[in-house]
């Protein structure tokens, strides 16, 4: 190419320039895209039936009707979750934008104290009426400190919190890691840093019990370095508070820990969008009916508003607060308890305010449509160690997480030191979780929210938990030689890279005629020069030995006939995508891009 003439070529590529995307709210009518287009109702419904698609103005746009409207509109569209574009819309506007209270979780092992620090912050005794007793289940508690709220997820551990975030949903802002002074670092309480890690949540150390003669801080300390926690006291920047729960001693320096992190974080909110919120529990009352637990993360929810969450939908007939208490409306990092659900939702589904009844009915029938063809619910496609290239395809670094389980110790230490060196320029290894024993269900639900395989190398996986990774799609692979483990990561290394483009040169036509055809447009009538000229290849357009459009061939005839693959000394008639302005003379040049294997 000359480069004297690339000003003129920049000139026309400007031109041909593609339109701008247009996103769909789910559930949007044709009626509602005709009037968003200022496009006739009975133009579009007749352009769709030539397409051969039945459909009326009243008609839910779903997927199968994306690319012949966009086909027709001349643009590409789009179709987003109305969760999205709220949040989109919430985050956007910076003039509306405010903080809101943080959303805490305690995590940490079984036994140092867990409901005990819940219980000394609220000032109750759930510990001693948890059983038998009747308590109001909401999943969560909001107190007061010093004129500032904080909510408490109250279901403690880092199960149902890894559990809500294989469903997608961040609830957590804060994990406050109990620790027993006693004990030390226990197998849970290195899984629940894996966890809160994995979800890149920051991490409040409490130090529980320091009451205990057998308190032995420095020990507790140490160990936490280890895991890669190293407290502010030795150098580090993690929070730590030397706690007692049970004596209520330094509860309020936690808490003011907590607020002063949460200000640091400028967790952001806007009260001027529909409400948006996560669920945390659901169940079915048998007076009431379903009932869930939500936790506001955006605008204000009121008494008597339409929602959709997930495939559900309904209107607030009543909200509750923890103590059973009724409520008019529930602002950012408030909870709350809502009757109104048409069924019963599921834990981390997304709670979503919109505008009435009918717009929640259509995006109910687009989400049962877009599942029923996916023939059951929409899941997140995880990683298999055989198809790792097709993960993270999008990603400049790419990333392997893997959760290794191995039979002893020193097993782990080494597999920990080994195979992070395996990492490249390209892909870097990071193992998210390392510990003894057999693989849990813990594993699988941290592998499933982090897209992680599960290693294991001279353990078991029980029965029951491989009917769990299967439903949770989550690949185990087991080993009893150390150098198959080495060879398959380096394998499944190599396959994860991009492989490099080549272009492939198909074949040269020369435009000699220029047909006009009703609903299709230009058509170039060629003649192949050498070489082949293709269906759906690349090509590019050149006059004057100038390259003036490069775009895909959509249709290629010959005489009437639809072809795939026209040869060397044959006629033929191709469309070239978006492109009119052509001219006889000028020249098809078909290649294809392949892909090879670095």
């Amino acid at each position: 190419m000359k480069n004297d003439s690339a000003p003129k070529k920049e000139k026309k590529q400007k031109k041909e320039k593609a339109p701008a995307k247009i996103v769909l709210q789910e559930g949007t009518t044709l009626r509602e895209f005709c009037e968003q287009k200022n496009i006739k109702g009975k133009d579009l419904i007749e352009s769709l039936s030539q397409a051969g698609l039945s459909i009326n103005v009243n008609d839910v746009i779903d997927n199968d009707l994306i690319q012949p409207l966009s086909q027709i509109v001349g643009q590409t569209l789009e179709i987003k979750p109305i969760e999205e574009i709220v949040k989109e819309k919430a985050l956007a506007d910076e003039k509306k934008i405010v903080l809101r209270p943080p959303v805490v979780t305690v995590m940490g092992h079984v036994d140092h104290g867990k409901t005990t620090l819940l219980d000394a912050i609220r000032q109750s005794n759930i510990a001693e009426r948890e059983f038998g007793g009747i308590t109001q289940h909401i999943g969560a508690s909001q107190i007061i400190h010093k004129g500032k709220p904080i909510t408490f997820v109250d279901t403690p551990g880092h199960e149902a919190f890894t559990k809500l975030r294989a469903r997608g949903a961040q609830v957590t802002d804060i994990v406050v890691l109990i620790v027993a002074a006693d004990d030390g670092v226990m197998p849970q309480t290195k899984e629940a840093i894996s966890h809160a890690k994995a979800a890149g949540v920051p991490i409040i150390v409490a130090i529980n019990k320091i009451d205990k003669a057998e308190a032995n801080l420095d020990r507790v300390k140490q160990q936490l370095s280890k895991e890669g926690l190293l407290i502010e006291e030795w150098g580090g920047d993690t929070i730590c508070v030397e706690i007692s729960a049970k004596e209520k001693k330094n509860i309020n320096e936690l808490l003011e820990m907590i607020i002063l992190l949460s200000e640091v974080m400028e967790i952001k909110t806007n009260y001027d969008v529909p409400a948006q919120g996560v669920v945390l529990e659901a169940r079915l009352d048998p007076r009431r009916g379903p009932l869930a637990s939500v936790i506001v993360q955006l605008g204000v929810l009121r008494q008597g508003q339409a929602f959709v969450s997930g495939i559900c939908s309904g209107k607030v007939k009543a909200m509750f607060d923890e103590k059973g208490k009724p409520v008019k409306e529930a602002v950012p990092s408030f909870p709350v308890e809502i009757l109104g659900f048409n069924e019963v939702p599921l834990a981390g589904d997304l709670f979503q305010v919109v505008d009435n009844p009918e717009i929640a009915e259509r995006i109910i029938t687009y989400r049962r449509s877009k599942e029923q063809k996916k023939e059951g619910p929409a899941r997140p496609e995880k990683l298999s160690l055989d198809q790792l290239f097709k993960q993270l395809e999008e990603k400049e670094k790419k990333e392997l997480a893997l959760i290794i389980k191995a039979d002893v110790q020193g097993s782990v230490e080494t597999l920990k030191d080994l195979i992070p060196s395996l990492s490249t320029e390209d892909i870097k290894i990071n193992i998210i979780h390392a510990s003894t024993g057999q693989i849990t269900e813990s594993d699988v639900l941290l592998a499933s929210a982090s897209h992680a395989i599960i290693i294991g190398y001279n353990t078991k996986a029980p029965a029951k938990i491989l009917e769990v990774a299967k439903e949770e799609q989550v690949e185990i692979r087991l080993y009893r030689v150390i150098y198959q483990l080495i060879d398959d990561l380096k394998n499944a290394l190599a396959g994860m890279l991009e492989p490099e483009e080549k272009e492939v040169y198909l074949g040269r036509a020369e435009i000699r005629q220029i047909f006009n055809i009703p609903r299709v447009g230009v058509v170039a009538g060629c003649y192949v020069l050498d070489g082949k000229i293709t269906l759906n290849a690349q090509a590019r357009v050149i006059r004057n030995e100038e390259v003036i459009y490069t775009g895909k061939i959509t249709s290629l005839k010959h005489l009437k006939n639809n072809v795939t693959e026209i040869k060397k000394g044959y006629e033929c008639g191709l469309v070239v995508d978006k492109f009119k302005e052509i001219e006889k003379g000028d020249i098809i040049e078909a290649f294809v891009i392949e892909k090879e294997a670095k």
